[in-house]
């Protein structure tokens, strides 16, 4: 085996000093080594449709194999923008405002190194998914922290206005937010628009669990204000979308000026991206009532896992979307939440995330995040071994 150079040795300086190998990896692995049911890290343990699988071998065998444009394809790119306009009623230009890209975090550290300058602040609400801060780091950038208290995980805008100061170039919202499944509403917008209005603040906003918004509740996407939408780089999934989070595909929406400089920078991070899977998802997007048989697919699970453990000793929090479920264990165990899902997974065979590590303090509540991304078969094995604790 090779080792460093010494004359490298000193000059080694990590850019990311406080950064592991991230907790997903850690449990999936964990989970594997133990023979344990994975509800830790958020992927599907099902299919994608058969008939998106039967367009992907066509496209691939009908001769779409060498790079797509750097945007995207133009027919995939059409697709996203009649979406978005038939969902929220906003108008995106397809050859300058919609690009694809190489999974939601790409598309999320391209706006990043983009937009973000050394020196400048970035807000970001905790718990917080794991990529933001990392990126933001990379670019030199200063990460602010707004906290969503459990159990409700509510924004507190009143606290987020204190932290705005003249060198805040972005907010990164998320919603419906991983990992604690809240949903932010009208109001919730609103209120960021209001503190962003008559500044050079650009709002980077994760839209990745778009269609899982439960109970009737309307997805308050940044793209229904016009005000907010203006002034904001928007990131959706096809992975999380099409159960096909292998494959890596996702999309940015921009106004012009904002997706011209997010080009700049992804002509050079990936260039391009798979065009099999664009071509058989331009496709698979003309299809009727996907999406809500999406959202009925995951309220179903949702609803199956919260009925299953409420006679249980755990304490369901909120789960108003995504496919996440958040709990409480202080009726099972005292321990710490890391120390309670490794001996979870290790003894009880299913594995979780524990939220403290979605805090850059660590700061520890007592709660654990499953996922219900599952397969009934799964679901039913996993929810019989936790009823038992």
């Amino acid at each position: 085996m090779p080792t460093l150079s010494s004359d490298l040795s000193p000059a080694l300086r990590s850019r990311l000093p406080a950064v592991g190998t991230t907790i997903f990896t850690v449990m999936s692995a964990l989970a594997q080594e133990h023979g344990a049911l994975n509800l830790s890290q958020g992927f599907p343990d099902f299919e994608p449709p058969a008939e998106l699988l039967s367009l992907l071998d066509q496209a691939a065998r009908g001769g779409h194999n060498q790079y797509a444009p750097m945007a995207g394809m133009p027919v995939l790119r059409e697709a996203i923008a009649a979406k978005v306009a038939q969902l929220y009623g906003a108008q995106y230009d397809v050859a300058h405002e919609v690009t694809v890209t190489a999974g939601a975090t790409q598309a999320l550290f391209t706006a990043i190194a983009a937009l973000v300058h050394p020196g400048d602040e970035v807000i970001v609400f905790t718990p917080v998914y794991d990529s933001y801060a990392p990126s933001v780091e990379l670019q030199g950038g200063k990460v602010v922290y707004a906290d969503l208290a459990p159990p409700l995980y509510r924004p507190d805008w009143a606290a987020v206005k204190a932290l705005v100061t003249p060198r805040t170039r972005m907010i990164v919202i998320n919603s419906p937010h991983n990992p604690s499944g809240t949903v932010w509403t009208a109001d919730d917008m609103q209120a960021l628009a209001d503190i962003v209005r008559g500044t050079g603040i650009v709002v980077l906003s994760d839209e990745v669990y778009e269609h899982m918004v439960f109970d009737g509740v309307r997805h308050e996407s940044v793209m229904r204000h016009p005000e907010l939408a203006e002034r904001s780089v928007v990131v959706s999934s096809f992975g999380k979308t099409y159960h096909a989070t292998g494959w890596k595909v996702a999309y940015a929406l921009a106004p012009r000026e904002l997706m011209a400089e997010f080009r700049k920078a992804h002509q050079f991070i990936v260039f391009t991206v798979h065009a099999p899977s664009q071509v058989a998802l331009a496709e698979f997007m003309t299809r009727p009532g996907w999406h809500e048989q999406l959202l009925a697919l995951y309220q179903g699970k949702r609803d199956i896992f919260r009925q299953a453990l409420a006679g249980s000793r755990f304490e369901l929090l909120p789960c108003q979307g995504t496919y996440f479920q958040c709990v409480k264990y202080a009726a099972i165990s005292d321990e710490g939440d890391r120390t309670f899902v490794e001996r979870l997974t290790r003894e009880h065979g299913v594995a979780a995330i524990p939220v403290s590590a979605f805090y850059p303090d660590a700061r520890d509540h007592g709660v654990i995040r499953f996922c219900f991304a599952k397969s009934a078969d799964t679901l039913n094995r996993a929810l019989e071994r936790l009823v038992q604790l």
